[in-house]
């Protein structure tokens, strides 16, 4: 049982005990509070669906002892359950990398965070938005290699970034939307009308938005101008105030709704690690200042902690603990269709919690029912 909290539902604030057993909610005691009560709060866990790496390890690593390494890093951040997030590399090295991470997802250690499945990003992206995804190991969308990745991974890809201004995306958003498969907009120059079909064939996301995708003109409004707008796509948002600006992030929060964002961290494995050389598929990164950046000055992916970007969504958003726990879980879990598991603290679900003191520093953090981090 947890006692005494301030527990942060979908819809309010309440204080009192959670009754935890089996490793699920079974109760929720709501009772008067206390004039002296110490603020401390119990959130949903947070899940993260775009994450490439933390502590020197990469989803890329075509290696289970990385994906496990990558879970027990995710707790101390407060992450109970996240996508392993591959990138563009060739399709070989993907599906070594997709093998050892379907390895894992069988035998998951439950002192880490929980892996949900995989989000595909890239190889089907276009050149002209490529980041720091490498150039030459961008291929056109095809249904069929698509295919052999997933029968890769044991059939757990969840998540697909894809540019749909490419040959052959379309056709897969189609084939996604009838799998149940999250087509998200990225690394792509389309312009509105492109992401219009693309919306209508099924895609419903865009991926670090801002980043890498047409910007926003007055006469082709592109893709963040449909992200502005259509509400059928969820918006993923880096809050490192790195890659989006505080100012462009109230925007996006004020266009679509706390209700239609999902904070995620897009880290690498430099998170965690001394400032200096890391690496990023193949591609030499240097970490200095909280940046990490290609020697040719372009971003590649953030050293973000889940936690920090909770926080920054408080305290340089203004937003409330209710929204941003929604925009770190609830979201999330429906864009899964696992929100009748987790994502929210309703009996029933998971006790993938998070416990966070008077700062919103992490006292615990508990995977199902279990103290995974803290005390």
């Amino acid at each position: 049982m947890l006692n005494n909290l301030y527990i942060v539902l979908k819809d309010q604030i309440v204080f009192g005990d959670l009754i935890i057993q089996d490793g699920k909610i079974v109760n929720i005691h709501v009772k008067p509070e206390p004039n002296n009560a110490v603020k401390r709060y119990v959130v949903p866990g947070f899940i993260d669906l775009h994450i490439h790496g933390a502590s020197n390890v990469d989803a890329m690593d075509a290696s289970t002892y990385a994906i496990e390494q990558l879970a027990l890093a995710l707790v101390k951040e407060g992450t109970t359950a996240f996508l392993a997030t591959t990138m563009t590399q060739t399709p070989l090295n993907i599906e070594n990398a997709l093998t050892s991470i379907g390895h894992y997802y069988q035998h998951q250690n439950p002192n880490g965070s929980i892996l949900l499945g995989v989000h595909l990003e890239g190889p089907f992206i276009h050149e002209g938005a490529a980041g720091a995804q490498p150039k030459s190991c961008i291929i056109p969308a095809n249904i069929g290699l698509f295919e052999g990745f997933n029968k890769a991974s044991g059939g757990i890809i969840k998540k697909v970034s894809l540019a749909p201004d490419i040959p052959g995306s379309m056709d897969l958003i189609s084939y996604l939307a009838q799998k149940g498969i999250v087509s998200s907009i990225a690394h792509t120059k389309a312009n509105y009308s492109t992401v219009l079909e693309a919306i209508q064939r099924g895609a419903s996301s865009t991926t670090h938005t801002y980043n890498a995708m047409s910007p926003l003109h007055h006469r082709d409004i592109g893709v963040v101008g449909a992200a502005l707008l259509h509400d059928e796509l969820t918006a993923e948002l880096i809050l490192d105030k790195i890659h989006v600006s505080i100012p462009a992030a109230k925007l996006l929060i004020k266009n679509k709704g706390y209700q239609n964002i999902t904070l995620i961290t897009d880290s690498m494995r430099a998170k965690n690690m001394p400032d200096g050389l890391s690496e990023l598929g193949g591609q030499s990164v240097i970490i200095s200042k909280g940046e990490a950046r290609l020697n040719n000055g372009s971003l590649a992916g953030s050293i973000l902690r889940f936690i920090d970007g909770f926080k920054y969504a408080i305290n340089d958003l203004g937003l409330s603990l209710v929204e941003v726990a929604y925009m770190s879980s609830t979201r999330a879990a429906q864009q899964l269709k696992v929100d009748h598991m987790m994502g929210s603290i309703e009996i029933g679900k998971q006790a993938n919690l998070v416990i966070l003191n008077d700062h919103y520093n992490i006292e615990t953090t508990l995977v199902n029912g279990q103290v995974v981090f803290g005390g």
